[in-house]
């Protein structure tokens, strides 16, 4: 679910902007408020916060740093009328902005941009670090951003969604650590179920365009596991 606050003094803003959230067909939770001082009193995190700047008493880039002195992870979206205050928006690290009259089709574009965005940073905490040590460097990765890992002699090739990583480490140790989210395809490699593109009986694609060996053997063993794996959302399972 994704936690909503709306933040504008006129009411029919937030009609207007509850109404659009509503026609995106995602799981919500919306809170709405009509003063920036309501908004920081109220003392929540919320996931989305769609924020009037120009309102009476403390008005929205004022609420915006308030509201980042306890929150750095909210995404913020200035609404208005106006747009003198863009480059003040990147100050309290902005989303969007979003102009008024709203239109439609503009706001499902930064509604579906900011539920991306926010599901992202949510794997993100959720998937645990992995630390890795060479001789000259240390490395932490997200599980997440690993796609495959090649063994190659005493030594695993990490490849991740920016670079390719080479660190002495055991095949069965890593497949241990890393979970249900990967699968030991073959001896010689351990793919990250989410970054799979397509299967066939003996070969994986991953969504880089580079393939690995499916051993014939463990073809039916790693179907079940990845259909499992889509069952349970995407996320490991037990």
């Amino acid at each position: 679910m994704i936690e909503i606050a709306i933040c504008d003094d006129e009411e029919i803003i937030i009609e207007r902007i509850a109404d659009l959230i509503k026609k995106q067909n995602m799981d919500c939770h919306i809170e709405s408020f009509q003063a920036g001082n309501e908004l920081l009193a109220a003392k929540r995190r919320f996931d989305l916060i769609f924020l009037d700047i120009q309102m009476d008493g403390i008005n929205g880039m004022e609420t915006a740093k308030a509201v980042r002195e306890y929150d750095r992870k909210a995404v913020i979206v200035f609404v208005t009328a106006v747009k003198e205050y863009v480059f003040e928006a990147f100050d309290v690290g902005a989303f969007h902005y979003l102009l008024k009259p709203i239109e439609e089709r503009k706001f499902a574009e930064v509604f579906e941009n900011a539920a991306r965005e926010i599901q992202e940073r949510r794997i993100q905490k959720e998937t645990p670090a992995l630390f890795f040590k060479t001789k000259n460097k240390s490395y932490t990765f997200n599980q997440s951003e690993i796609i495959f890992i090649e063994s190659k002699n005493r030594k695993a090739a990490i490849h991740t969604v920016k670079n390719t990583l080479e660190v002495y480490a055991v095949m069965k140790e890593l497949q241990k650590e890393l979970g249900n989210s990967f699968y030991r395809c073959h001896r010689g490699y351990l793919v990250n179920m989410a970054h799979i593109a397509e299967y066939s009986s003996d070969m994986i694609e991953m969504d880089n365009g580079e393939r690995v060996y499916l051993a014939k053997e463990k073809y039916q063993e790693f179907v079940k596991a990845y259909m499992r794996y889509l069952r349970n959302g995407g996320a490991a399972y037990e």
